[in-house]
């Protein structure tokens, strides 16, 4: 069994920044990550050529707590080769192909589960981000479809359909038009989103703008909801959906969608909180209800933290991805506050420098200060 002083589950940005603080305050770390490299998680969702922004939340005044890790408006390609090289000069102990299980408390320690090892730590920081992809909630036999891009030039020659209305499906709309026009393929692209309007960064809504102006050919459909898959009679996969509804006399309706094959179709709907992994972890978490949540929807379950991002459970912390869009912060004083959390890798790296400051202090290994004790 490996005795460490912190056990850190994710070798995302949050991960990193935390292993990094880490080793600078002399605290014996381990990064568990389940994928093969940093960075899995966005290798596994950005599209080929995405560019990584240096995305700040509105009214924030600190920069990047690591600045090393701050991306660079450059492509994922080049901001994972540079990640990777400065991890590796930190000296950063990561066990890949590791993916966590679980933890127990063992007197004064945690012990966590692994695949393929067993660790023991006075600390536990949950940096696996937001994993889980929404539900498209269709009827039918047919219901897998791709949830990122992998090789934009497998959808050449048909018209290709992309939902979601956020930054990750303007991206992958961006980039399946850009191959699209180089290879002078004129099929079109389709953006489909449930709701009438889109929500994007000013950055990539630039990059998309710059595309349609040169000659991209993108449809726009709102209010395209997926309703079914089916399987058609020469057996192909297929998602239909609904793109109109027009009501007509006598309580009938009549609808019109469109059927695209599976393979041609990437869903960009998001994902959710592992809530369901903080349940079974024992991590308490209060679940919104009309008039009580301002930032997470309704019937969405909240993880409790402390300003330091430690969870209900004694040494075991949450940070990044994992706690947003937001969480309910237990003040000093025992009052509960919903904190807003952007899902930015700024907000990754800032949670994960503060959460391990804040087991040094508690470990006695750094000098303590009014924002650290927090």
């Amino acid at each position: 069994m490996n005795r460490v002083d912190a056990v850190i589950v994710g070798a995302g940005p949050g991960g990193i920044a935390a292993a990094v603080r880490a080793r600078e305050l002399g605290l014996n770390a381990v990064v568990l990550e389940k994928g093969s490299r940093v960075l899995q998680g966005i290798l596994d969702t950005y599209p080929r050529g995405k560019k990584v922004y240096p995305t700040i939340p509105k009214g924030e005044e600190q920069p990047f707590a690591v600045p090393e890790l701050e991306p660079a408006n450059e492509p994922v390609e080049e901001y994972f080769s540079r990640v990777e090289a400065y991890v590796k000069t930190q000296g950063v102990q990561i066990h890949y192909g590791e993916e966590f299980h679980s933890f127990s408390r063992e007197r004064n320690l945690i012990a966590v589960a692994a695949g393929k090892g067993r660790y023991t730590a006075s600390a536990v920081v949950l940096a696996f981000g937001s994993n889980i992809p929404v539900d498209l909630g269709i009827y039918g036999e047919a219901k897998v479809v791709a949830r990122n891009l992998g090789n934009p030039e497998e959808h050449i020659g048909v018209p290709t359909l992309v939902l979601g209305g956020g930054n990750a499906a303007a991206d992958v709309v961006s980039t399946l038009s850009k191959t699209k026009r180089a290879a002078e393929d004129f099929t079109p692209v389709y953006w489909g989103h449930r709701r009438e309007h889109f929500k994007v960064d000013k950055d990539v809504a630039r990059d998309l703008g710059e595309e349609i102006l040169l000659g991209g050919n993108i449809r726009i459909l709102q209010g395209a909801v997926p309703r079914i898959g089916e399987v058609d009679e020469e057996g192909v996969e297929r998602l239909i959906i609904l793109t109109q509804t027009v009501s007509l006399p006598h309580g009938i309706m009549m609808q019109h969608g469109m059927s695209f094959p599976m393979k041609h179709v990437i869903a960009c709907v998001g994902t959710q909180g592992p809530s369901g992994i903080f349940e079974r972890l024992g991590l308490q978490q209060i679940k919104c209800t009309e008039g009580v949540c301002k930032f997470g929807r309704e019937g969405a379950r909240l993880i409790l933290l402390n300003p330091g991002f430690q969870t209900s459970v004694s040494g075991v912390y949450a940070i990044g991805g994992a706690v947003s869009p937001a969480y309910i912060q237990v003040e000093e004083e025992g009052t509960l506050r919903e904190r807003k959390h952007s899902n930015l890798i700024f907000k990754a790296i800032q949670d994960g420098v503060r959460a391990v400051e804040n087991i040094a202090v508690r470990l006695g290994k750094a000098p303590s200060s009014p924002e650290m004790a927090h």
